[in-house]
């Protein structure tokens, strides 16, 4: 039996879309993949990502935004990046053999009345989601 790919999601905070990538991917490839998930920064997760994973039946328990010097020095797979900020910055510290990015919109920058805030979260989630779908489905193709 073939190890555990490792797979590093990485975002600007660590609180919304690299939070919700983290738990799609566990969801989804539970067995097949060592997950985990960083920052630039921790920011903590924002409470939100939390409510609009639960709506859509995921486990967000034991979810913990952490930077990504937590990392420094561990090996991935894959390292997937999902905005532009993460993608760019200075990743010396990290041993990775692909990266993947995505350039998903932060939720956390949605304004106004709560309910234009939550649907700009539930816009997002279902991006990631179809965007670690997508990821899923390129990894099945390259182990046939």
């Amino acid at each position: 039996m073939q190890p555990m790919k490792r797979v590093l999601v990485l975002c600007t905070g660590n609180s919304c879309r690299s939070q919700m990538a983290e738990s799609y991917l566990r969801f989804y490839a539970n067995e097949l993949l060592e997950v985990e998930s960083a920052g630039l920064r921790d920011q903590g997760v924002n409470p939100m990502t939390i409510k609009v994973m639960e709506e859509d039946n995921i486990d967000t328990e034991g979810l913990l935004s952490k930077p990504l010097s937590t990392f420094y020095g561990q090996h991935f797979d894959y390292l997937i990046t999902v905005c532009n900020r993460a993608a760019d910055a200075d990743l010396a510290g990290l041993s990775y053999d692909e990266h993947i990015h995505f350039d998903i919109p932060d939720p956390a920058l949605a304004t106004g009345a709560p309910e234009r805030v939550e649907r700009e979260f539930l816009r997002v989630r279902e991006i990631v989601k179809k965007n670690m779908l997508k990821f899923l489905g390129k990894l099945m193709a390259e182990s046939q």
